[in-house]
């Protein structure tokens, strides 16, 4: 999936992956990660998620990566930011009251970029890329991420025949598969919602079914 995919999404407003309302899932399972206050979330492909207003209100000031500049600057208007601005390598910053958003490719984030992050929130990263990038994004998120990081991994699993995604369908086996390497994997919740998602029954879908994982990246040896 190239980027202009993405781009062209967020110029014409084809957001439909966006939610106003502070995730449940993020509510209900995020105190299980135990993190210290003023622990750094990282949220990839962050878009202007709402999410991350929450969880800087629980002390945690956050990090996030977008390719959309048009995504980053409408967070903070929306949100009435006016955000600090600058370039840091190859990203443009944005930066208000503990949230910065990194403008720019994931794929170029390195270590120092991610040195103070402490857990990872991914409600949109993983189920926004076909299956053959989501090998290439694990690798490079766990080669980034600091040694013991927990992250809280939310995913959609549906018939992929029936949908062209994304999102697109990522069941429990690959994320077993694909982390199991480099982290603790625990499923927390698999809950069918099809029946509350009236906007993927009309796209044809016979099952959905959201999970939700806790994974903890081992520490270095």
């Amino acid at each position: 999936m190239k980027k202009d995919f993405w781009l062209e999404r967020w110029e014409r407003a084809e957001i439909g992956f966006h939610q106003d309302e502070f995730n449940p899932y993020l509510r209900h399972y995020w105190p299980d990660l135990l993190l210290a206050r003023d622990s750094m979330v990282f949220v990839p492909l962050c878009g202007k998620s709402r999410d991350m207003l929450w969880l800087r209100e629980r002390g945690c000031p956050v990090l996030g990566v977008e390719l959309s500049a048009i995504a980053a600057q409408a967070f903070f208007k929306e949100n009435s930011y006016t955000p600090r601005r600058l370039t840091s390598g190859k990203f443009e910053s944005y930066d208000a009251d503990r949230i910065r958003i990194l403008c720019g490719d994931f794929f170029d984030l390195t270590k120092a970029d991610l040195v103070s992050v402490g857990a990872v929130y991914d409600r949109a990263s993983m189920i926004a890329l076909p299956p053959e990038m989501r090998e290439r994004y694990v690798r490079h998120l766990v080669s980034i991420l600091p040694p013991a990081t927990q992250i809280l991994l939310i995913t959609v699993d549906y018939p992929q025949p029936e949908m062209e995604g994304p999102p697109f369908s990522v069941t429990a086996g690959e994320v077993e598969a694909l982390y199991r390497e480099h982290a603790e994997v625990r499923l927390l919740e698999q809950t069918d919602v099809l029946a509350q998602s009236p906007r993927f029954q009309q796209r044809g879908l016979s099952r959905l079914r959201e999970s939700i994982f806790l994974l903890k990246l081992r520490r270095a040896e």
